[in-house]
């Protein structure tokens, strides 16, 4: 009897290097790596012809592998090959999945989560790469498009069996990442010549019903392990994909995307605030009001400020981010604003505008709320970007009664999240936090405003400066003016600043503004 989980009709022929058996599990696959001597192979006919060597593949222990199957739209399929692409943030891959039927797709990696894509014909010549501009609209295949990210790679090393071929030698070459209202994202890629067009949809791993999964992806972690470039002390990450982290005895940045072996950058930064949820400390949130509750491990955190323009009497404003993972639906960021809390997360498309300076998402309206620039100035834990001293981006902030969306726009990207709001008794909740700690999570401005009493209104703003004057040691270095005329030239907040004029910030990738919001430094799928 037939295993129904076995390719009907599979072709093999000897690898033209060294004679290993190369085998095919599709007819119309063009190209394969050897996986002994990763000889790039070109099929012809009934051969098989060397065409180049692939390099070694990096080591990032994502829970995929080949042969791991799975469902979409009602079909089977099976991760048949790999393209790993590099990038000046980092690497991703490109899974090709092989349908039962016949049919090939892409399951990438997309800001921390992923994305299924097939390959698409253009009814028009593609635009050419230089014309492409970020944030512009484009129209494509019949269709409005947003350019939300242009991306430079180079192609790492590829396993497998794949549709065409890896083409090793062809250097860097540009890849756009087109997203539009109906939550999809299209990809030019422009490695070949006319550019190859794809559309996908974000997916959750979970509903893929996988199996076949690594599952000791991040026990093998340890052999990552390498000395802190700074003071020496030892970094294990504990994620397969981090790219930056935090070394916990001395605060240096580093960035791991290259790994072990790499020569590791760096850079030393002030202390900050300890964060009120620990790193590793796992709890229950629901990615919707009334949803399952679902597991999520704190493995980052970071800091951030907006920057006012000069001459501008607003406030400035902190607020604080914890990134969430979860191993089957990636990451979500819990946001920790003086306006509440929300849990946050990538959008795979971008809202439509609805006139006036408000958008649209999935027939819900947002007003537009604040645009600002913004960025981090202190983290701890580790990232799945590259996280950089001094990136700054554009936020554009909107609302509507129970949910939020933000844009971040940086020089190469544009990146749009959607998140809900969050009462602190939940997160205090979720994640079994002290009775105590509850007066600081509830720290929210409409509390100020409410009624409640001025012994009420007392508290509540002791609880704000001492929460928030840690935070001025990088941030309020751009203005210290509007401390001295808040508080006076011999208060704490004013000395404070003064003390810490000399701080620079960091902005790990695009992280949605006081919303919160997620990134990876860089777009696409990655």
């Amino acid at each position: 009897m037939v295993d129904s989980t076995t390719p009907q009709r599979r072709w093999s022929a000897p690898c033209p290097n060294c004679g290993a058996p190369v085998e095919f599990a599709s007819s119309a696959s063009a190209s394969a790596i050897c996986s002994f001597c990763r000889s790039t192979l070109l099929r012809e006919g009934e051969a098989l012809r060397k065409i180049g060597q692939s390099a070694e593949l990096f080591a990032d222990h994502s829970p995929l592998q080949l042969q791991a199957r799975g469902r979409h739209a009602g079909a089977d399929f099976t991760l048949v090959g790999r393209l790993q692409l590099r990038y000046e943030g980092g690497v991703w891959n490109e899974w090709h999945a092989l349908f039962d039927s016949g049919k090939s797709g892409w399951l990438s990696e997309d800001n921390g989560a992923y994305v299924f894509a097939f390959d698409a014909p253009l009814s028009e010549p593609a635009p050419a790469s230089h014309t492409l501009v970020v944030g512009a609209q484009q129209v494509l295949a019949g269709q409005g498009w947003r350019v939300a990210s242009l991306t430079l790679v180079t192609l790492g090393a590829a396993e497998g069996e794949l549709p065409r071929p890896p083409l090793p030698k062809a250097g860097e070459f540009l890849l756009a990442d087109l997203r539009n209202s109906q939550d999809e994202v299209g990809t030019l890629d422009y490695l070949s010549e006319p550019p190859q067009w794809s559309v996908g949809r974000a997916v959750r791993l979970a509903d893929l019903a996988m199996s076949g999964l690594r599952e000791d992806s991040e026990a093998t972690l340890a052999s990552r392990a390498m000395a802190c470039p700074s003071c020496g002390a030892a970094l294990e990450p504990k994620l397969g994909m981090t790219k930056s982290m935090v070394c916990g005895q001395c605060h240096a940045v580093v960035d791991i995307s290259g790994g072990a072996g790499a020569d590791l950058e760096h850079y030393a930064q002030a202390n900050g605030m300890e964060p009120q949820i620990p790193l590793g400390r796992t709890g229950t949130l629901a990615l919707q009001p009334n949803g399952k509750p679902l597991y999520w491990q704190v493995v980052g955190y970071q800091e951030r400020c907006d920057l006012p323009a000069p001459g501008d009497d607003d406030e400035q404003t902190f607020w604080r981010e914890y990134l969430l993972y979860n191993r089957m639906e990636g990451f979500a960021f819990l946001v920790d604003t003086e306006e509440g809390w929300s849990l946050v997360r990538p959008l795979t498309g971008v809202p439509k505008p609805a006139g006036g300076s408000d958008v649209e998402w999935q027939g819900r309206r947002f007003k537009q709320r604040w645009q600002y620039a913004a960025k981090t100035t202190y983290v701890l834990g580790e990232f799945y970007w590259r996280v950089q001293r001094e990136d700054r981006v554009q936020v554009g902030d909107y609302e509507s009664p129970q949910e939020l969306l933000s844009s971040e726009r940086s020089s190469n990207e544009v990146t749009w999240s959607l998140g809900r709001k969050l009462d602190a008794s939940e997160v205090a909740t979720g994640f079994r936090l002290a009775p105590e700690r509850g007066a600081a999570l509830a720290r929210d401005a409409g509390a100020l405003s409410s009624g409640g009493g001025v012994l009420r209104t007392i508290v509540i703003v002791a609880v704000l400066i001492l929460v928030l004057i840690p935070l001025l040691r990088a941030c309020a270095s751009d203005d210290c003016q509007s401390y001295k005329n808040a508080y006076g030239e011999a208060s704490a907040e004013y000395q404070q600043c003064r003390r810490s004029s000399s701080g620079s910030g960091v902005r790990p990738g695009y992280t949605g503004g006081s919303w919160g919001g997620s990134g990876s430094s860089g777009g696409g799928h990655k």
